[in-house]
């Protein structure tokens, strides 16, 4: 997936048993942050600081959903005992599905690549990831939210 590319058409559920469907983020500005594993490592610290730094995408209007392959049992549990607020989907079955459409899907590890996609009407705007083992910088997405265009309120 690459910048200028629509969203494919997906649905799934976040931490809560809520159905998102793509048709939902085709009307506002939404960042897809793909990472492998809840209760890993470094995916606990960079949605920590995710988390920490909330206002940066609520100020823009901006919803952040994160996505792995985890159930969304897992997911709900992840987010309560890290005080996650921002959606926690599960791209658990068909496992993977929304990752392998838009590139990132890392098929011999199972698992979610660290990628992420900002995306303003359903349209990709911004792209980029990081190595499994690093997390991407808040730095990063602050300059992926500058691409909107909107100052901090």
């Amino acid at each position: 997936m690459r910048i200028g590319d629509r969203l494919p058409a997906f649905q799934l559920e976040n931490q809560y048993g809520e159905r998102v469907l793509s048709d939902d983020l085709s009307l506002g500005r939404t960042l897809l942050v793909f990472y492998p594993w809840a209760f890993s490592r470094v995916c606990g610290s960079e949605l920590a600081q995710l988390q920490e730094n909330l206002s940066l995408f609520q100020d823009r209007d901006v919803r952040l959903l994160a996505i792995s392959v985890d159930h969304k049992f897992a997911l709900r549990s992840y987010a309560e005992q890290t005080g996650i607020e921002f959606e926690l989907l599960a791209d658990f079955w068909p496992h993977g599905g929304l990752a392998s459409s838009v590139d990132a899907f890392d098929a011999e590890r199972g698992v979610a690549r660290r990628v992420s996609l900002l995306n303003e009407g359903g349209v990709v705007v911004d792209r980029f990831e990081s190595a499994l083992t690093e997390p991407r910088t808040l730095q990063r997405y602050v300059q992926a939210l500058g691409r909107l265009g909107v100052e901090e309120s």
